[in-house]
């Protein structure tokens, strides 16, 4: 099979084709100036996030991890604090809340949407919480003024793991716009990315900003005075540079994230799949389109020999990683999706010749595996 012949789960050289001219001239740009470290491309770049975001603060960063961190820092999270999180996302948010000097409470997700709503994080909840890190799993922002609505006066941060969901909105308002702060990751395959590592926290907290601030380049609050002991977690200025010119354009490429996944609904409706969901006063970006199937490994193998390439987005709830033994616990829902989930392919610059032969895999291999005939047998779609 050629590489014409397959659907790539992601295309970044496809992305990259269409912006080649721009991104060369602003790097030519800085190699001129020799200017490489924060200074007013990242500046620019922080003011036009946060204008977009609809907040009134965005501090660059060296990368999603590292945006979770200081923000969880900034928050005042540390040792004997505990911070509840969802059982199932990516390990950073494990990272950063241990690095911080907490403990992280795991919390099971909902079945209907793999995000932890008010029902999951009151588990959680005790004397102890300092913060709730909710995560806007594949693009999917999660009720965060729900959650908020638990704490009852108790002075508990909201940290958004918006790694996934630059975009994305619940109730009119963006993610990253709807704690105390919010972590955002450039990392290349996000829906708004750089050409390496980069990160974002955001705030509406001019105190918790300049803490952000402090923290990102050595505690320093002018050169070579140390007010306190940070880190160097610096965005650069070529990444920042990038970063702009794809801003302007990413309205536009979540809008055709969104067009694929209802391609995919419609396609894919009456097969015994559970298809990603996106309840009332929610804008989904589809990071990933993730479906969920017992018969994930089948499926999996299906679409491989049809040149479809597929991911697992995770293997393992975080309680099931070897790293986490000292927090593990019962997370039924987390646990089955890491068997269940299974995420196509879904990228702007993929066409909807390529969106229909993924449909017709997926339905080949689901109609044979269960002996269904048409669309209106085998199990509901959403």
């Amino acid at each position: 099979m050629s590489r014409l012949d397959r659907v790539p789960l992601l295309d970044l050289a496809a992305q990259h084709r269409s912006l080649r001219g721009a991104i060369l001239d602003a790097v030519a740009g800085h190699l001129e100036r020799g200017d490489f470290i924060l200074g007013e491309t990242v500046e620019r770049f922080e003011n036009e996030a946060a204008a977009y975001l609809g907040v009134r603060h965005a501090v660059g960063v060296s990368s999603g991890t590292d945006a979770l961190y200081l923000a969880l820092h900034a928050a005042g999270v540390g040792p004997g604090d505990e911070v509840i999180t969802p059982a199932f996302s990516f390990f950073a948010v494990v990272e950063a809340i241990v690095r911080a000097g907490a403990r992280p409470v795991f919390v099971d997700v909902s079945p209907e949407t793999l995000v932890a709503g008010p029902e999951e994080v009151r588990k959680g909840l005790s004397e102890r919480t300092k913060a709730v890190v909710p995560v806007h799993l594949y693009g999917l922002p999660a009720p965060v003024e729900e959650i908020r609505r638990l704490f009852g006066g108790r002075a508990i941060a909201v940290v958004e793991d918006s790694a996934q969901a630059f975009g994305a909105e619940i109730g009119g308002r963006k993610a990253g716009a709807l704690g105390d702060l919010a972590a955002f990751s450039f990392y290349p395959t996000k829906n708004l990315s750089a050409c390496g590592d980069g990160g974002l926290v955001t705030t509406d907290d001019d105190s918790l900003a300049a803490q952000v601030r402090l923290l990102r380049d050595h505690g320093q609050g002018e050169k070579y005075r140390h007010d306190e002991i940070g880190w160097n977690c610096r965005l650069d200025s070529i990444q920042a540079a990038i970063l702009s010119i794809k801003l302007a354009r990413i309205d536009a490429w979540n809008d055709r994230r969104r067009k694929i996944a209802r391609l995919y609904r419609e396609g894919m409706a009456g097969l015994p799949l559970v298809l990603p969901a996106e309840p009332d006063g929610c804008h989904h970006v589809y990071h990933q389109f993730t479906l969920r199937t017992p018969e994930r490994d089948h499926l999996r193998r299906a679409l491989a020999s049809s040149g479809i390439a597929t991911a697992i987005h995770y293997p393992a709830a975080l309680s099931e990683q070897p790293a986490c033994r000292e927090w593990a616990g019962d997370f039924p829902v987390a646990e089955r999706a890491a068997r269940e989930v299974l995420s196509l392919p879904v990228y702007p610059e993929m066409d909807d010749a390529d969106v229909s032969r993924v449909i017709d895999a997926v339905r080949v291999a689901m109609c044979a595996r269960s002996g269904a005939g048409s669309r209106k047998e085998g199990g509901t779609g959403d």
